[in-house]
């Protein structure tokens, strides 16, 4: 987990009640949300690390993160844990296309635009020329960035259904809306019913990765 102070609603990655399942946590200090997306996650990568050595050490069987940008780091702690290792909800990309008509392709929303680079997409799987929407100027991203302890709910949820509208408004041809950041699945169900199409997301993705750790016995 990074090291934040925001709200972690239900339907937030770091929320416990949102897991249909048994999960544990632990924070790298210093790895705050503005340091992560903004900044160099670099510094911290040997603390993720040892932060998920721990994690394995107290019984997990795979290892996840709360941060879609850790995408870049991914290999790293795969080879280092010696688990299955799901660093961020853009490693759906994928998986997804597949399921599109061939002259669909995928769309994301993210938190910060201006940071999510070409690199952060390669690493992940996601097809050069896909079109990316940042809600970076919300009250949300604020809330989220700047580590903020009050989340105004409401806002943030007409702030994400206003940009994923955008997405597909300006790329007619996005069949599914792809959530880069852990903190828009509380969103999730009032984006998909306001652009009409599937919107996947680290909740999608995590069931998905939990259900190979642990097959439902019939």
């Amino acid at each position: 987990m990074l090291d934040s102070r925001f709200p972690r609603i239900a339907g937030d990655i770091g929320n416990p009640v949102t897991w249909p399942f048994p999960v544990k946590f632990a924070v790298v200090p210093g790895a705050t949300p503005q340091a992560v997306v903004c900044e160099d996650v670099e510094p911290f990568v040997q603390a993720f690390i040892a932060a998920g050595k721990d994690l394995v050490a107290q019984g997990c069987t795979g290892i996840a993160t709360t941060c879609g940008f850790l995408a870049l780091i991914r290999p790293r702690l795969a080879k280092e844990l010696g688990v299955p290792v799901a660093a961020s909800s853009l490693e759906q990309a994928p998986m997804i296309l597949p399921t599109l008509a061939p002259d669909q392709r995928i769309g994301i929303l993210t938190i910060s635009a201006r940071t999510l680079s070409p690199e952060h997409l390669a690493v992940a799987g996601v097809p050069e020329g896909t079109p990316v929407q940042g809600v970076d100027d919300t009250g949300f991203a604020r809330t989220i960035l700047d580590n903020v302890p009050e989340l105004d709910v409401a806002q943030a949820r007409r702030d994400m259904v206003a940009n994923a509208t955008k997405l597909v408004t300006e790329n007619p041809d996005v069949g599914a809306v792809l959530l880069e950041c852990t903190n828009m699945v509380p969103y999730a169900a009032d984006i998909a019913r306001a652009v009409k199409r599937p919107v996947y997301s680290v909740s999608t993705y995590l069931r998905w990765f939990h259900e190979a750790l642990a097959p439902r016995t019939f």
